[in-house]
């Protein structure tokens, strides 16, 4: 792929220049990390034999230098693991979180402006960027609901971990008399279709509903009928979308949005495992969430389907999710499969 760069003819079509490019820098973030790594082992291997064949003082100080290195590696094997799990058709794409309140009124809203935040700031520790897709305010706090974009590299891949509902116990802020209350959120998550992907959708099948923005927003975007809703008549979704001041461009991003929805469910339509994608999700509310941020009357965030857990709630608020995505996509691998299947047998 690098010699075709250099062919005559490469930059005429500059549109599958910058395809290739983007296809080829991928590759070159997956397999050169891994090549380093086998360097690094090798030097190990030399390493191992400058201790063997020293004595005394020098001996200690190759060994201790051996030992530095080793463990720095076993951090770097630890991520070289969690890359080698994103191979599923669009984990490299970016990705739609959507956020729902549930169960709990003025709590939920709350609860969802926290989630909101949260996942806002987990995207920021990666490096990846936010696009505010479509945000509702709650009747007294919060959000009801909001939609984000999130672009970086494998976006989809380790965000759709989170897909699920979460549960937060709390002393509410709401309350005079300093009671404790339980919330839920739906989280929703998937992947934004690129152009490799044809969807066609018939005009006569959405509906397209203009109106103000209301929200966040600045007085340009509050003050004009800018906001699209298209809501697709055989299936029932709506999609949302008023972050831009043009109408033309909110129905664009509404439009990636619906395809996108609208291909995640022909993929659920035939999987047989239903519970990996909205199936999971369940009613919002109680028996179907996937995780607990409980602060009440103790400190712990747990996750119900790996039982990954920490007493560190406000690290996790604030963005620290990884340890709760690499649990699941570990649990998900086929390895882990294989290694429970032998347990069993």
């Amino acid at each position: 792929m690098d010699a075709q760069m250099g062919a005559p003819g490469f930059w005429d079509n500059n549109e599958r220049a910058q395809k290739h490019i983007g296809k080829l820098n991928s590759l070159k973030r997956a397999v050169l990390p891994v090549v380093a790594f086998q360097k690094k082992v090798d030097d190990v291997g030399v390493m191992i034999e400058l201790v063997e064949a020293a004595d005394g003082a020098e001996r200690e100080t190759y060994a201790r230098e051996l030992n530095a290195n080793v463990e720095a590696m076993v951090a770097e094997l630890d991520l070289l693991e969690i890359a080698s799990f994103l191979t599923g058709q669009f984990d490299k794409n970016n990705a739609i979180l959507s956020i729902q309140s549930g169960a709990g009124g003025t709590e939920s809203n709350d609860w969802a402006d926290i989630l909101f935040r949260m996942y806002n700031r987990w995207a920021e520790r990666r490096g990846f960027t936010v696009e505010l897709q479509d945000v509702q305010a709650g009747d007294q706090a919060g959000i009801s609901k909001a939609t984000i974009l999130i672009k970086g590299e494998n976006a989809y891949g380790y965000v759709k971990a989170e897909r699920g509902v979460h549960r937060l116990v709390r002393i509410s802020p709401f309350d005079a008399n300093k009671r404790r209350h339980t919330s839920f959120c739906a989280v929703d998550v998937i992947a934004e279709i690129t152009d490799e992907i044809q969807i066609e959708i018939p005009e006569n099948e959405i509906r397209v509903d203009v109106y103000r923005s209301s929200g966040k927003g600045g007085q340009g975007v509050n003050t004009t009928d800018s906001a699209v809703r298209l809501t697709h008549i055989p299936t029932g979704i709506v999609v949302v979308c008023q972050n831009e001041r043009s109408q033309i461009k909110n129905k664009a991003a509404a439009m990636n949005v619906l395809k996108a929805r609208l291909y995640e469910k022909k993929l659920d339509e035939q999987r047989t495992e239903m519970e990996r994608f909205y199936g999971e999700k369940g009613e919002i509310g109680w028996g179907s969430q996937i995780r607990s941020y409980v602060l009440q009357p103790y400190q712990m965030v747990k996750d119900l389907r790996t039982g990954m857990s920490t007493s560190d709630t406000q690290g996790v608020l604030d963005g620290d999710l990884d340890r709760f995505i690499y649990a699941w996509l570990r649990a998900g691998s086929p390895r882990h499969r294989n290694k429970d299947i032998q347990m069993e047998e």
